[in-house]
Parts: C-alpha cells; structure tokens; sequence
C-alpha cells in the first residue's frame, strides 16, 4: 500500500529491507510485516502505510516508524512479522487521538513498549525553557 493519505493521516512507516534471516534467498521479513500492517489498516481511512527501505536501524530490525503532523514521531525495532502489524495500527490510533502529540503508553501494545528505539520531535518543536 502506498502512501496516499492527506497530511492528517497518520503514517505507518515500515522498513521492507529489514531481514529476520540472513538467507538472501528468504523474502525480507520486513516485507511481511507491512503487508500484515496493510492488512491491518485496511478499514482505517485515517492511517496510512508506507513501505520504506532501510530506517538505519538494522541491528534492532524489524523496524517501523509512526508519525503524525504536529506530533512526536515513535521509531520502533525488535518487531515481530506475524503478530505486529496490528499493534502498529492499535499505537498510530493512540497518536492520532493524542491531544498533545505524545502517543500515550497505556493502551500501547507491549511489543511497543518494549521496542521503542527512539522519540523524535515535530520539525517546529521549541523546547519551553525552564
């Protein structure tokens, strides 16, 4: 699925080169989890998933990414093919419903907790002085 949403969208990111097994004969497992991820987002016009090759996080792959115009954008590693394309989909709704533009931790799946490899800030962020 490609990514063809307005800017109000959230956006699934998922690195298709991300490989479980170094056979290179094998498929990415990458691919696997953005197909589950579509899948997953099929009845959800709100949230789109894009394919992305390489996120630079290899030594924790597989790897996602959730981003949301004026929100905190959550990378993910450490993803599991068969069972978390879903708990991407679960986490952008829990972003997009966000009033603050941080995805709340509960209600978050726990491969998500788990997993969190970064937090990354809206491009116009300004830190409030303290």
């Amino acid at each position: 699925m490609s990514d063809i949403g307005a800017v109000t969208q959230v956006k699934v990111l998922v690195c298709i080169t991300c490989r479980a097994a170094v056979d290179p004969e094998i498929p990415p497992a990458g691919a696997a989890l953005a197909t589950a991820t579509a899948v997953a987002a099929a009845n959800a016009p709100d949230i789109s998933v894009q394919r992305v090759r390489c996120l630079g996080n290899c030594s924790r792959g597989l790897s996602a990414a959730i981003r949301y115009e004026n929100a905190w954008t959550y990378v993910f590693g450490g993803l599991d093919a068969a069972q978390d394309g879903p708990a991407l989909i679960i986490a952008a709704r829990l972003l997009a419903r966000s009033t603050d533009g941080i995805m709340p931790w509960r209600g978050r799946p726990d491969s998500l907790k788990r997993g969190l490899i970064a937090r990354v800030p809206p491009v116009n962020f300004c830190e409030e002085p303290q």
